[in-house]
């Protein structure tokens, strides 16, 4: 099903495309598998940079949320007779301290158009309508395209082939295990910090569930299939990467978060760094001369004199 106001994004999408596909046809064969798939994980890779200012964005706002953990505490305590009383003072709280506790959708949100437009183009590209600026040539292109024997815009119920299907469900598991891995990867960071989180049982059942949308994915193209699979790798880099950087905040008695260092990352562990070189050695102490008195004379020892 076509958006017909989302027509200007189809066709950026399907320009993008073109422009990838080309660039990887100077060095590959422009029918092959290889190309093809290199052509979309090349679109998502550069989908995910664009909306990277988001995910910094929900991130820290996720981080206030949890170092304003104690004082939203004490409020569901102070307030657990009264919860419309207690809801108005928590989002005073976060709005005072600038957290949006919807900033964890932006992402979502913003990857949500680019999936239904590479959807359409795909499917465009399995009819056989060169649709959205694409020519002809292109669409056949992509229909002759082989990723690991499965045509790129086959899905699982149209594979004429046995192979093909076991090929398009061995990607349909392989998202679902990534689905279910991102997902975990954050529930669990929230659990860690507020373990008496009311949500905090829907948020375990979420991530149970989660894989299984996954499975909605066999009436997709294969193209979005290998482009959902590498958009949650990049998501369990991406905060891989955040979360060893900014730790859980630790608290102290007074409820007040307490800063904590950062773990190494990737290039300080695999630079192996020793304590000689993260710090410079301390200058060199000047050595101290000892003045050593010169011998005296016996006469002058004595105190007597020469005749």
């Amino acid at each position: 099903m076509e958006l017909s106001w989302l027509n200007w994004l189809y066709t950026a999408v399907a320009q993008v495309i073109t422009w990838i596909h080309q660039a990887y046809s100077t060095v590959l064969d422009p029918n092959s598998g290889l190309t093809w798939a290199l052509t979309i994980i090349t679109l998502t890779i550069c989908m995910r940079i664009l909306i990277f200012p988001l995910f910094l964005k929900q991130m820290r706002s996720s981080r206030k949320m949890q170092e304003l953990a104690p004082k939203v505490q004490e409020l569901r305590k102070r307030y657990k007779n009264d919860k419309q009383r207690m809801n108005q003072e928590v989002m005073a709280l976060y709005q005072g301290a600038g957290a949006n506790p919807l900033g964890g959708c932006l992402p979502v949100v913003a990857q949500f158009p680019i999936f239904i437009s590479m959807f359409t183009v795909l499917r465009a590209i399995a009819a056989d309508q060169p649709k959205f600026g694409m020519s002809q040539e292109l669409v056949d292109s992509a229909k002759q395209a082989l990723i690991v024997g499965a045509p790129l815009p086959a899905t699982f119920f149209e594979a004429t082939h046995l192979a093909e299907k076991i090929v398009i469900g061995c990607f349909v598991a392989i998202s679902s295990l990534t689905t279910f891995l991102t997902v975990r990867q954050s529930v669990t960071r929230s659990m860690a910090q507020m373990p008496d989180n009311p949500m905090a049982q829907q948020q375990k059942i979420l991530m149970y569930i989660s894989p299984l949308f996954a499975f909605f994915s066999l009436n997709f193209p294969l193209g979005l299939i290998l482009y959902w699979v590498t958009t949650n790798l990049w998501t369990l880099g991406q905060q891989h990467w955040f979360y060893s950087r900014h730790p859980m905040p630790q608290f102290d008695a007074k409820g007040n978060a307490v800063p904590i260092e950062a773990k190494p990352g990737l290039f300080a562990k695999l630079r192996k760094t020793t304590p000689e070189e993260q710090a410079p050695p301390p200058p060199p102490e000047p050595k101290i001369v000892r003045q050593q008195p010169s011998r005296q004379s016996r006469s002058k020892r004595t105190g007597s004199k020469k005749s």
